[in-house]
């Protein structure tokens, strides 16, 4: 109404300045609708799509499954994307269908500020399947999501002719830690040759029986043979107050041996020698793929090989080790013999 009283005044008068109000009055009535109209408010934003994913980064993996034994704790490690503060995780932790644990976690923001993490211990009481699982419930911030990770607990009871995943454990820790022992997922008599030249390295006696004490050391990593020569390069140590021979090569050992040393009537010879002959198979005395090292000295394979010293002045091994070894040494090579 303005505009036209004003444009109807200037319309004779002065004929320029009308045309420039009716101008301007056209655009204000073209954008008077939207200056008029309320601003309507922003749509929210959808949740962000979340995931993780569980780690198990001390249990121990045979034929590529986590397995564990009772009552030794270890951990799951969770890694969340995306990082959201103020986000609560829920754990349930059962073995079979009993619920063993129960947690409510926030993870942690990692460096980056990229994702977040936590880590919690478990520790079962008993053998089974235990199913670790982790969910989010729906959050404005975050949409629900679930995952679970399955880990085999075992039964830590085995004795000779015990066989299956526990004893595959046993054996792959036993290689672990470089003792001589073919995979056979089977308690037999290699694996306990190398469980007594575990017990011998740790100084526990002889022993060939697989008790609580060395389950949860053997598990642990515990046990190391005490290179003295590692400039010798490749060669052979014979330990006579442990009662092994190690295979080495520099200071990385490779295979650990019990052996039957001299008797103290017939004490095997100590010193810094080297392998000059080599027999295969038998000799008319019963020695078994023979690695002279001074004179009649040798490391050979004999029947029996008992877990004191017996021999007559060499160092034997069980008949089944012996090839290993024999392959395993060549001409020229040291052999460290000492107390």
């Amino acid at each position: 109404m303005v505009c036209g009283i004003l444009y109807r005044s200037f319309m004779f008068r002065r004929p320029r300045a009308a045309a420039a109000l009716a101008a301007l009055c056209g655009a204000l009535a073209l954008a008077a609708p939207a200056l008029a109209a309320p601003s309507a408010p922003p749509a929210p934003s959808a949740p962000a799509g979340g995931s993780a994913r569980l780690y198990l980064p001390d249990v121990f993996f045979v034929h590529h499954e986590p397995v564990t034994v009772p009552h030794r704790v270890w951990h799951v490690v969770g890694i969340v994307r995306p990082y959201l503060p103020g986000q609560w995780l829920t754990v349930a932790v059962r073995l079979g269908r009993r619920v063993i644990r129960t947690a409510r976690v926030s993870p942690a923001v990692a460096p980056n500020r990229t994702y977040g993490h936590f880590r919690l211990a478990i520790a079962s009481p008993a053998s089974g399947t235990l199913v670790i699982s982790v969910a989010h419930r729906a959050s404005p911030q975050l949409r629900a999501f679930h995952v679970t990770r399955v880990v085999g607990v075992l039964d830590a009871q085995a004795s000779f002719g015990s066989r299956g995943r526990f004893i595959a454990l046993i054996q792959q820790r036993l290689a672990a830690l470089h003792f001589y022992i073919p995979q056979t997922g089977v308690y037999d008599q290699s694996t306990g040759l190398a469980l007594d030249a575990y017990h011998r390295l740790l100084r526990w006696g002889t022993s060939q029986s697989l008790d609580g004490r060395t389950i949860s050391f053997l598990l642990d990593g515990f046990g190391a043979f005490h290179v003295r020569f590692p400039h010798h390069g490749r060669h052979a140590e014979g330990n006579l107050s442990l009662q092994l021979l190690a295979l080495v090569d520099g200071n990385r050992v490779d295979a650990i041996y019990p052996i039957s040393s001299g008797k103290p009537s017939t004490p095997t010879i100590t010193g810094d020698f080297h392998v000059y002959s080599k027999v295969a198979g038998y000799l008319p005395d019963g020695m078994y793929d023979s690695n002279f090292f001074i004179r009649g000295y040798a490391i050979h394979g004999y029947d029996p090989a008992p877990d004191y010293p017996a021999s007559h002045g060499c160092m034997r091994l069980p008949i089944g080790d012996a090839p290993s070894v024999y392959g395993w040494l060549g001409i020229g090579d040291w052999v460290d013999v000492y107390y």
